[in-house]
């Protein structure tokens, strides 16, 4: 075991430390947020949460959550399978590319579709004239918000991956399985917390997207508008209580999602530690 080598007062000072910015960062504002919602009782906040337009803002939500996060699985499983296992050219090309989402603006990366799919981008005429809309309607957002949450899958999975190795694997294949047989019954398995964990954060970052989402939707009450675009809209009105019950949503979205992060960390440390010995085993076997 190591020894814990700083002072006493050096370790107490970091987690006082720790512990104020968790308070100013995460607690008040979470308390002000509830508070605030409740500010005018709950028969309120019950009114601005049944409005029919944070109903349809819910629906929204939810629904561009489940297409984009399905597709964000399927990619970043399939990226990181073949990352991790594989040796290719053009694989640093790929990292990078899985890694654009996070060095590029949510605002430019919602431009790029408007300039595709606009009236007056690339695809605008086409579109038009074939009677598709995308910018301004549900499937802009479902892109929009796809492109800024598919590195979180991917991401989680890689180093999974790249640490377990293609021992088990090879051993599959030599044995007569085929490369189905071999990532469902060996590869997947292995991976499923950290493709959980992937899958939480990436779905909260699907609710909770605002950037892109704001310039491809057009901000159309009861039809475009997601959950965090109709807090905006209701705090612009001077509807304050309404804002903060509305965000009082995504708040609890928020402590659900650090919840279940927590109970897989935890899971996932308790399955390494049941592991570590039988890796110790066959290598004093070896």
């Amino acid at each position: 075991m190591t020894k814990q080598t700083e002072p006493v007062v050096v370790r107490w000072l970091l987690i006082g430390i720790a512990l104020v910015f968790l308070g100013l960062f995460l607690i008040v504002p979470l308390i002000a947020v509830f508070s605030q919602a409740f500010r005018q009782g709950v028969d309120v906040f019950l009114e601005a949460v049944r409005d029919p337009d944070t109903l349809a803002a819910v629906k929204l939500t939810l629904l561009t959550a489940a297409i984009s996060v399905p597709l964000n699985v399927v990619f970043g499983v399939a990226a990181a399978w073949a990352i991790a296992k594989f040796s290719f050219r053009g694989k640093n090309v790929l990292l990078t590319l899985i890694d654009l989402p996070f060095a590029v603006s949510p605002v430019i990366s919602g431009l790029i579709f408007v300039l595709l799919f606009g009236s007056q981008g690339l695809f605008g005429p086409w579109l038009e004239a074939h009677n598709l809309k995308i910018i301004f309607a549900v499937p802009g957002i479902v892109l929009a918000t796809t492109f800024v949450t598919f590195p979180f899958v991917a991401r989680e999975l890689i180093p999974v991956m790249e640490a377990q190795g293609k021992d088990e694997e090879e051993a599959a294949l030599s044995l007569g399985a085929n490369g189905w047989q071999t990532f469902f019954r060996i590869t997947l398995p292995n991976v499923k917390w950290g493709l959980l964990y992937g899958v939480i954060l990436c779905n909260a970052r699907a609710m909770g997207e605002f950037g892109a989402v704001s310039v491809v939707s057009g901000h159309i009450r009861g039809q475009t508008n997601t959950l965090p675009l109709h807090v905006e809209i209701l705090y612009n009105e001077y509807n304050f209580v309404a804002a903060f019950a509305v965000a009082t949503l995504l708040a609890a979205l928020a402590l659900v999602t650090l919840v279940v992060k927590s109970v897989i960390e935890w899971k996932t440390e308790r399955q390494e530690q049941a592991e570590a010995p039988q890796f110790h085993a066959m290598g004093e076997a070896s």
